[in-house]
């Protein structure tokens, strides 16, 4: 494996397992925490409760996740949204009409739709900016902006940027926010907080639940006044997990710290096979010494995901014909779980960017993500091979 990033954070796999879990808070001692599925709680005379109330302000099962995801990302608070995009909405609901949010020019083509046409629409400006310039963020900032997101590494073009440039340039400024979706890192390979963002938010759909079968989002800050603006605003707009789908994500926490050790091994494998190979263009990971921000990723990060984008060789033709062909690989959008994924960014994830900005940044119809999932290495390069090889028979 690739030598020189990070050394791991320390004690994570023991906080993943036990952070938010005791069985001291249960009657009962259950080691697992229970799966609260009441709406209601019983209280003792008119608002006197034993902590919660009703289940969209609070429930036991979600608490026990929002403490675990704090310790993982280093926070003194987490919250959980019923998605990646319901975690951005609740963001976005600090701000006011007439503030601007500048955003990462590559980003996940769900954030992009939403700035670009509901946020753009209810009085927010929005701004796109190369972000791995920290010249051209410092040009964009203005007196109305309030809010910076940002993606590192970028979905799918797989930009690395500076978190700490970032958090520097936006604490000249008083009170821009800086958040950083982690999505692609997982808290295991990067802490945005510790790198002076203000905001780290996931979508726990992908790495954190692990398993494709939880939609969900999570927030985390360490300032008590983010904090409590946006309890506010959880229980206020309603968007919140169910309690089985809390206790989904706390589970697959508890497997984080190998999953991500193994997605890195088997991406690095998959990565340097498709470098070397003659029908591959060009090849987008990190974790290669070729990736023109590999330094920066080695100094931010403790090593990389399962995600890797590149360039087939040929047009569309070749492109559909590849992914049709793979046997391991599924075709489907999403990333982050067990089993290895392949994707076409231009027709799939990111069909609703503009074509023309779709263009500029690369996603064309050669583009081509993969999420390396957790399978046999020899297998995923041998599906990888027979599908490029039946993509030009």
């Amino acid at each position: 494996m690739e030598r020189g990033f990070l050394p791991p954070f320390p004690h994570f796999a023991t906080r993943a397992i036990h952070a938010g879990q005791d069985p001291e808070q249960w009657r009962s001692g259950a080691v697992v925490p229970p799966i609260s599925l009441s709406t209601t709680f019983k209280q003792r005379a008119p608002g006197e409760h034993a902590g919660y109330e009703y289940s969209r302000s609070g429930n036991p099962t979600r608490d026990c996740l929002e403490k675990a995801v704090a310790a993982l990302d280093g926070a003194k608070y987490s919250l959980a949204y019923s998605s990646g995009l319901a975690a951005l909405l609740n963001i976005c609901h600090l701000l006011k009409t007439g503030d601007t949010i500048i955003c990462m020019d590559d980003v996940y083509g769900g954030t992009n739709r939403y700035f670009r046409r509901i946020a753009s629409e209810i009085g927010l400006k929005v701004v796109f900016v190369d972000c791995t310039k920290p010249k051209c963020l410092e040009a964009a900032i203005t007196p109305q902006t309030k809010l910076i997101w940002i993606e590192t590494p970028t979905n799918p073009m797989m930009k690395v940027i500076d978190i700490r440039a970032c958090a520097d340039e936006a604490h000249k400024h008083g009170d821009v926010l800086l958040a950083v979706d982690n999505t692609f890192m997982s808290p295991y390979f990067q802490c945005p907080l510790s790198l002076g963002a203000d905001i780290c938010m996931n979508s726990a759909t992908k790495y954190l639940n692990g398993h494709s079968d939880v939609v969900m989002g999570l927030v985390s800050v360490n300032r008590d006044d983010l904090y409590e603006r946006l309890k506010f605003l959880q229980n206020s707009l309603g968007a919140i997990p169910s309690a089985f789908d809390c206790y989904l994500c706390n589970r697959g926490l508890k497997t984080l710290p190998i999953r991500m050790k193994q997605h890195f091994h088997n991406a690095l494998a998959v990565a340097q096979f498709l470098e070397s190979h003659s029908r591959v263009e060009k090849v987008l990971f990190p974790g290669l010494p070729s990736h023109p921000q590999h330094e920066l990723m080695k100094r931010q990060c403790t090593g990389c995901p399962g995600m890797i984008t590149f360039y087939i060789k040929g047009n569309l033709k070749h492109a559909t014909a590849f992914l049709k062909s793979l046997k391991v690989f599924t075709l489907a959008e999403s990333l982050g779980g067990y089993e290895s994924l392949a994707e076409h960014p231009a027709i799939m994830t990111h069909a609703s960017v503009p074509q023309e900005e779709r263009e500029a940044l690369g996603i064309t119809d050669t583009l081509i993500r993969l999420s390396v999932g957790l399978e046999d290495e020899e297998d995923l390069l041998a599906d990888l091979d027979q599908a490029l090889k039946a993509a030009f028979a």
